[in-house]
């Protein structure tokens, strides 16, 4: 599936990756095993719902343009639904969550995801 990606998406998750890395290290340092689970669990969040958006968004692509928003709608919609799920899960099972490091490391790669928009496809 991931070859199948476009070149912005593919370089959005390389992007995710190195940055959950960084931030886990230093999520570790600081709150020890606990902070760095919690860290790589928001980064894990993030990812897991940009690979499901981008998948809903490669399905075959309608013929007209309110076709296209319709699909585009519908892998955010996928992308919002899951965040909101996984979000709800670890908060909500794990006892010993770092909050500042799982929702500091969600929100990094969060934003990381959105420059896809701005590397070029070429």
């Amino acid at each position: 599936m991931l070859r199948d990606l476009g070149k912005p998406i593919r370089t959005v998750l390389r992007w995710q990756l190195m940055a959950a890395a960084a931030l886990t290290l230093v999520a570790g340092a600081y709150a020890g095993a606990h902070g760095a689970l919690s860290a790589a669990l928001g980064a894990t969040i993030s990812i897991c719902s940009g690979l499901a958006s981008a998948a809903v968004a490669m399905l075959p692509k309608p013929g007209s343009a309110g076709g296209v928003v319709i699909a585009a709608l519908g892998a955010e919609a996928v992308k919002i639904g899951l965040i909101v799920v996984l979000l709800w899960l670890v908060l909500a099972t794990y006892r010993d969550v770092v909050v500042t490091a799982f929702l500091g490391t969600f929100v990094v790669t969060v934003l990381v995801f959105a420059m896809a928009f701005f590397v070029r496809d070429a």
